[in-house]
């Protein structure tokens, strides 16, 4: 067994250096700011994959300070470097993408990268490194299948994410001098879930509103229906969380609490969030069709108006929370076309305002962070740290009109129609009051998790005044 830890070694950077493959960083973040441009990529694929990767290093310019680095890999290569053996970055990427992380790493003594007329990838990429180094001549480092046709010419290989089937054929074709081992299958599949957000779909919950205050869960047909809405919106809303997730990698990595998100992290290949947007979208439809029509065209405005509000109103300060009051809305809409069942215009505005408190209260904690950090930046989202006070007093208002809703309503005579001891609905108006009030005095404590949803979900106060509302709408009936 030779050494080959003395030869130069070459280093591929997509899955391998880097925990994500910047082509596709690239053509997300050219979406995510130029979203119209959908419509050409296709076009410049014709030209060939070196000429479509050069119009994109023109028009976008990754920072290589957030790419999520292979931490093991990095420290090696660090040791490496100390002990004197030359360091290549050689990769498939353009050599604009690459100058800038070998700039970064400050490592590599020379970079090997595609331009606009050559392709660096599979026999590309071999031919290229015995050019550079001689047949056998040289390490390589990497992660993915077409990286046989390069190891099969070096003198030895280092398995980096590379599954037990790919390693062993890397033996097989040269010495392996090392691995660095990706991820089991059980994590895999556990962090493919968690980038799902199935913890999300506790908001989906809003469907059974009106299945309940309709009185109708005795029908097992209805119940039935509301069950199949919840998961269709769920499959669809995951497929939105992903889309999210993928346009906002550069910001999520930025972030103190999202840079932990699965893609952010590089802890999933971004095609797989790719792939799994369409089978997510086509799932949540084929389960709308069989609950109703009218219930799909709810399904479709709502994912309409969330695409809408992730290209277009996230960053405008108002239309932002208004559009997220409008989703929480469309879930209660959505649970009432499933049952076929009339909308209360008392429901609606009571749901208009207390979402719109709770929208507002995510934007305060967001602020209120944001602000306690000595430097950095001091606006998000279209918003400004000094717009903290107003934010406040628009969200406490609205809560508070909503809870002046409920008690108007109390006092209907719809009420009197649905419920045969409607006082018992005075205590349901009070515990939202309190539980309204709690959620902004901690926000202003700075202890409100920046989703309130979320937090209202690992609340225990909050459970206890589920539990009681629950009751008090019990002894209504």
């Amino acid at each position: 067994m030779s050494d080959t830890t003395q030869l130069p070694l070459a280093v591929d950077m997509d899955g391998t250096l880097v925990h994500s493959d910047t082509l596709w960083e690239a053509c997300l973040r050219l979406l995510a700011e130029r979203p119209w441009l959908v419509v050409v990529l296709p076009f410049w694929l014709l030209g060939g994959k070196a000429a479509f990767k050069q119009r994109l290093s023109e028009r976008v310019r990754l920072d290589p300070t957030t790419l999520p680095y292979n931490q093991p890999l990095l420290e090696f290569l660090q040791a490496e470097k100390q002990r004197g053996r030359p360091l290549w970055l050689v990769t498939a990427s353009h050599q604009q993408s690459a100058g800038a992380v070998a700039g970064y790493i400050g490592l590599f003594d020379g970079v090997l990268a595609s331009d606009a007329t050559h392709n660096l990838s599979g026999a590309g990429k071999a031919a290229r490194l015995v050019e550079q180094f001689g047949e056998k001549g040289f390490v390589y480092a990497a992660n993915a299948t077409v990286d046989m046709k390069v190891w099969r010419r070096a003198a030895g290989a280092i398995a980096v994410n590379a599954g037990p089937g790919l390693t062993r054929r890397a033996a097989a074709a040269t010495e392996l001098e090392r691995t660095f081992p990706r991820p089991g299958a059980a994590d895999t599949v556990k962090t493919l879930l968690r980038a799902m957000r199935l913890h999300q779909w506790s908001k989906n919950g809003l469907i059974f509103v009106p299945l309940v205050l309709s009185h109708s869960w005795e029908a097992t047909d209805l119940v039935m229906h509301t069950l199949l809405a919840f998961v269709a919106f769920g499959c669809a809303a995951s497929a939105i969380y992903l889309v999210n997730d993928l346009i906002d990698l550069e910001a999520d990595r930025l972030h103190h609490e999202k840079r932990h998100r699965p893609f952010a992290a590089g802890l999933l290949p971004l095609s797989w969030g790719i792939a799994m947007i369409p089978v997510l979208l086509a799932a949540g439809f084929a389960i709308a069709s069989t609950v109703n029509a009218d219930f799909m065209w709810v399904l479709l405005g709502y994912l309409l108006l969330t695409v809408t509000y992730s290209l277009f109103l996230k960053p405008v300060a108002l239309l932002d929370v208004l559009a997220l009051t409008s989703l929480y809305t469309l879930r209660i809409i959505a649970g009432a076309q499933a049952i076929e069942v009339p909308l209360s215009y008392w429901l609606l505005a009571f749901s208009m305002f207390i979402f719109f408190s709770l929208a507002l209260s995510k934007r305060f904690s967001e602020l209120y962070n944001l602000k306690q950090k000595p430097e950095g930046k001091q606006t998000a989202r279209g918003y400004h740290t000094e717009d903290l006070p107003v934010v406040s007093l628009f969200g406490v208002s609205s809560g508070y009109i909503a809870v002046l809703i409920m008690v108007l309503y109390i006092h209907d005579l719809q009420a009197d129609n649905l419920y045969d001891q409607p006082l018992w609905l005075w205590p349901v108006a009070i515990a939202i009051l309190y539980w309204i009030s709690r959620i902004w005095l901690l926000a202003h404590r700075g202890v409100l998790h920046e989703d309130p949803v979320l937090f209202a979900i690992h609340d225990r106060t909050s459970y206890i005044v589920a539990l009681l509302v629950a009751v008090c709408l019990l002894l209504a009936l």
